[in-house]
């Protein structure tokens, strides 16, 4: 036997070696250790180890021990897949604070988004099927003192579809990921990967066949009725699912009431303005179970009278309206978050009665 040959045989069938000190963000081991095949260090199972080796390989080779790869990336090279369901304009410091601090707190990220190579983009390596927290709470790191914080990801061969089962199974357990964002995510789903079948979709997901056609439901709330609430993530199916299927009775084709279609339009474009008045002045915004209640019962209210007079303030808001004028006085209203200063409303109030005076509708001495 040649002496480099011998020299090989003899380094694989020595004792291991003392097994060196962990260091501190190295990475797991890539290959699951399976019992049966692990080296022993009995000199009685010196032989065994090549034999162990190449068990493992073949073993690998059949797909019945599968490789995992996890890699510690640079966030930049890592795009989010588009068809997550986390709406990633919520993403801000903020809502992130809590793994911001895991993270530092354990001198690294330790659990491992799932990530997927992609091809013809020379920006990207690689896309975040499951992680997306992760991916933006590192990257904010790198942004903000700790550049050499890495992405740690386990990298999969996976089509769409089963990337979506992924993704929808991690984002089950997230209370930050609302059901409206959910729903939105099955209803293209539904379209891209099971041909409109819900009965096929169900049992892809093990979803209640209930529970996903009323979350499908919730799902086609209109952008008008969304404007409505404070945010998107505040629309929970408990709370949304009775106003999206009043919203779907009176928007079919076969039963379309438009009367009542244009009570509940009117009622969410005055939500919708109140909530961004809200949001501009920095205030907390009407409660989701309101909203739907005042949408829901928008048909039991009387509309509103014409308004005789309506003044701006200088941000473009609607700062004073007046309601009515008679015999009995006139109704003025004020509206919060206009921005308006007293100076603003009292000469407001001037131009509505000079109004109100020109067309004979003044207060009467």
């Amino acid at each position: 036997m040649a002496k480099r040959q011998s020299d090989y045989l003899k380094t694989l069938l020595a004792d291991p070696p003392a097994p060196t000190p962990e260091i501190k963000g190295a990475l797991p081991s890539p290959f699951p250790v399976d019992p049966a095949v692990a080296p022993s260090s009995a000199g009685s199972n010196r032989g065994m180890t090549l034999l162990g080796r190449e068990s493992a390989l073949a073993r690998i080779a059949t797909g019945e021990v599968r490789q995992v790869t996890q890699l510690l990336l640079d966030p930049a090279r890592v795009r989010v897949w588009s068809g997550n369901a986390r709406h990633q304009e919520s993403l801000s410091e903020d809502s992130c604070r809590d793994l911001i601090d895991a993270i530092l707190a354990e001198g690294g990220q330790k659990v491992p988004a799932i990530v997927r190579r992609v091809q013809d983009d020379p920006e990207h390596d690689y896309e975040v099927i499951a992680g997306t927290r992760r991916h933006w709470a590192i990257s904010w790191l790198r942004a903000n003192n700790y550049p050499d914080m890495t992405f740690l990801a386990q990298v999969h061969v996976l089509d769409d579809e089963s990337a979506f089962r992924i993704a929808d199974i991690e984002n089950r357990a997230r209370k930050d990921v609302s059901d409206f964002e959910r729903a939105r995510n099955y209803r293209d789903a539904l379209e891209s990967y099971y041909n409109r079948r819900q009965n096929q979709m169900a049992e892809r997901l093990h979803l209640s066949k209930g529970w996903l056609s009323k979350m499908l439901t919730v799902a086609s709330l209109p952008d008008w009725a969304v404007a409505a609430f404070f945010s998107p993530s505040e629309i929970q199916l408990k709370t949304c699912y009775p106003l999206a299927q009043r919203i779907a009775s009176i928007t079919s084709k076969d039963a379309r009431d438009t009367q009542a279609e244009a009570r509940m339009l009117s009622v969410a474009k005055r939500l919708a303005a109140d909530q961004d008045a809200r949001r501009r002045s920095g205030q907390s915004g009407i409660p989701a179970a309101q909203v739907a209640h005042d949408l829901l019962h928008a048909q039991d209210a009387q509309t509103e009278p014409d308004l005789l007079f309506s003044g701006d303030s200088a941000h473009g808001r609607t700062a004073l309206t007046v309601l009515s004028s008679n015999r009995n006085g006139v109704t003025l209203r004020l509206h919060a978050g206009s921005g308006a200063s007293e100076s603003e409303l009292v000469r407001l109030v001037r131009e509505a009665l000079a109004s109100l005076a020109a067309r004979g509708r003044g207060l009467q001495p």
